[in-house]
């Protein structure tokens, strides 16, 4: 398989990323559709656990805790722009390979610390899980139904959405203030901030009642008849955004609902009355059929995918948002570039030729 050379904004950036679980991976995904070159060091004997997140790495297999595995972290780092570790506060100084030791080297370093907790507090070197870090946070609570139990958003909240996202951010804006200062810095991303930062839009909301974070109750949480989604005639879901008012008008027109809905939209007394007759409505046609009427539209409606049929929408087709690579299907880079596009590129074993290279200056 012959791979795609970058072209991405972050060619030329160097990266050295310790292997890891959850939100690590997925930042180094991030950075290399962007273009980084990434080295990943491995412990010995270990093979690749998502081949998705962990594409266009230089694996390189080594004992840290050797000291020829110690040199060869050492060197690498010496030539590299970021360093990219999730490891529990502590192991990377007690490797020998913290901050301090790191940035006296190599003062432009870029030393990225992904956690859970953060690098401080109370529970910085408890375990713990993207479903722990965001129950603390109170986004958490907001999901689920009314008079249940609160249900785990999978890990994309958390893992990814306060996780990855936030490390990348952070390491893309240390290495733009280092253009300006010429010195590297450490990013502690830590998910308990991320998801903190991700529920800013509720804590400036707190004066509208309708936007409620209690669990089943706001607007957003699916207390809305026109902000959730309804079980069709085959048993297939179709959900529906319908907000404003223009919007919702043009639901209830399309969908041919009863008159006495379009009264009162924002009116929660008359949310649950409102969604057993929406209900009933969605029951009478299945969901192929409720998308040929309502999707496109300003309805705000589509249907519920499952993951394998989302890859074939006609959207996403037309979006090209997937490929296959190696007999794995493979989420195409975002954001877009129209100048330096991100690329989909394969993973070797040439890591240590790789940290070679960069010792040499290339």
């Amino acid at each position: 398989m012959t791979d795609t050379p970058s072209k991405g904004p972050l060619t030329g950036v160097k990266v050295v990323e310790f292997a890891g679980i959850g939100p690590g991976p997925h930042v180094g995904m991030l950075l290399a559709d962007m273009g980084a070159e990434i080295v990943r060091i491995e412990r010995p004997g270990s093979q690749p656990s998502n081949p998705v997140v962990e594409r266009a790495r230089h694996r390189a297999a080594v004992d840290v805790k050797s000291e020829e595995g110690l040199a060869f972290c050492k060197d690498a780092l010496r030539n590299a722009d970021v360093v990219l570790e999730g490891f529990r506060p502590g192991v990377m100084e007690r490797l020998g390979l913290g901050p301090d030791v790191l940035l006296e080297a190599n003062p432009r370093l870029i030393f990225a610390r992904m956690t859970g907790w953060g690098q401080d507090g109370p529970l910085a070197h408890a375990a713990g899980h993207d479903l722990n870090y965001i129950a603390i946070t109170g986004a958490l609570d907001a999901v689920g139904r009314k008079g249940d139990t609160a249900v785990p958003p999978q890990n994309l909240v958390g893992d990814f959405g306060g996780g990855s996202m936030y490390c990348a951010l952070g390491i893309l804006a240390a290495l733009f203030e280092r253009e300006r200062s010429g010195k590297g810095q450490v990013v502690d991303a830590a998910i308990v901030d991320g998801v903190t930062s991700l529920m800013s839009f509720f804590f400036g909301v707190r004066h509208v009642p309708y936007l409620t974070t209690n669990r089943g109750e706001g607007m957003l949480g699916g207390a809305a008849h026109f902000y959730r989604c309804y079980e069709c005639a085959d048993g297939k879901e179709i959900s529906i955004g319908a907000i404003e008012p223009q919007f919702y008008a043009e639901l209830l027109e399309k969908a041919d609902a009863p008159e006495a809905l379009r009264e009162a939209q924002m009116k929660p007394a008359n949310w649950d009355d409102y969604t057993t007759q929406l209900a009933a409505l969605f029951k009478t046609k299945t969901q192929a059929e409720w998308t040929a009427i309502l999707e496109g539209s300003d309805a705000c409606a589509a249907p519920v995918l499952p993951l394998e049929e989302a890859r074939e929408h006609p959207h996403m087709k037309a979006r090209g948002l997937y490929e296959e690579r190696g007999g794995m299907i493979h989420t195409a880079p975002a954001p877009r570039f129209s100048r330096t596009p991100g690329t989909i590129r394969d993973s070797d074993q040439d890591g240590a030729a790789v940290v070679a290279r960069w010792a040499e200056g290339g």
